[in-house]
């Protein structure tokens, strides 16, 4: 919900949303498919001549029926309207390797035809990365941290302040993000080249401390020291949010408690947050705050 509510500025409801705002499916571990409207009719009939005036030509193309939330055809009838909507396009069409694939859905007795887009599972093979800790953030935590800091957009610059072995780095370079790292510790530096490098993704690691970072970014993710392997304070969570506001004026922060008060003495205002709890032999969380930097009065 907090991913939903950052890129499309409201929440998914029945498990779906309409929006104009696009972006990329893979980007998220929560969105599934994008559908592109191209037509819509309450009567699927009208639908029909609606494709056909479209006047669609795109050789190698596939048709599949989209199942929404409180859509209960059967599969036969949902074969049947893929088939009408292939039909209606004149094209030669491509089962195994589609370049283009067209979708029809049923939502509130209303029809839509659309090209979809899928989410790319690829990146679950980022769970046989080379290196890792079991501290680590996982990778759905990870992908959504770019995608909520970004907000969807590819074109800003990210940075990953305390990027351990990596975890963030893999999910935005697979996702096609500009993103460094930078990371104090020199063993974790080199876990992070030697996962970046296993995956042929190539993104820029600083070794050194945030505070001596002399950048500027759209955007920072800080996963900030857990005092397992590192120590940490709050006098050292303090230094680390300061210094990273210096090079972005969006970030977002997770932490294993509530850091409130340090986020506003580092002169952050937080616009939104939400609680993600492991469960397990033991109980463990994380707190995710999206802050931006306040505007002078």
């Amino acid at each position: 919900m907090l991913e939903s509510r950052q890129i499309f500025e409201k929440e998914a409801k029945n498990k779906m949303l309409f929006s104009n705002i696009k972006v990329d499916p893979s980007i998220s571990p929560f969105i599934k498919n994008r559908l592109d409207i191209i037509s819509s009719s309450k009567d699927y009939s009208e639908l029909l001549k609606k494709i056909k005036k479209e006047n669609i030509y795109t050789d190698r193309f596939k048709v599949e029926y989209l199942i929404l939330d409180g859509d209960t055809r059967g599969n036969t009838e949902r074969l049947e309207k893929s088939r009408d909507v292939g039909f209606c396009i004149e094209a030669e069409p491509d089962y195994y390797t589609p370049t283009v694939i067209y979708s029809i859905c049923n939502f509130n007795e209303v029809w839509y035809f659309g090209i979809l887009l899928k989410n790319n599972p690829e990146w679950q093979k980022h769970k046989k990365k080379p290196c890792s800790f079991s501290n680590s953030i996982n990778m759905e935590i990870a992908k959504t941290l770019v995608s909520i800091s970004s907000k969807g957009n590819k074109s800003r610059q990210l940075l990953d302040a305390c990027c351990g072995v990596g975890t963030v780095l893999l999910e935005a370079c697979f996702s096609g993000f500009d993103i460094e790292g930078c990371e104090i510790n020199w063993k974790n530096y080199y876990h992070t080249k030697d996962n970046l490098v296993h995956f042929e993704y190539t993104a820029k690691v600083h070794c050194l401390d945030i505070k001596d970072l002399d950048k500027n970014y759209d955007a920072a993710i800080i996963d900030l020291p857990y005092n397992l392997r590192s120590y940490s304070d709050d006098s050292i969570t303090l230094n680390i949010i300061q210094s990273t506001a210096r090079l972005a004026n969006r970030i977002v922060i997770v932490s294993i408690s509530d850091i409130e008060p340090i986020i506003k003495k580092s002169e952050l205002q937080i616009s939104d947050y939400c609680i993600v709890e492991k469960k397990g032999k033991s109980k463990f969380k994380r707190i995710i705050w999206v802050c931006e930097k306040r505007i002078p009065i």
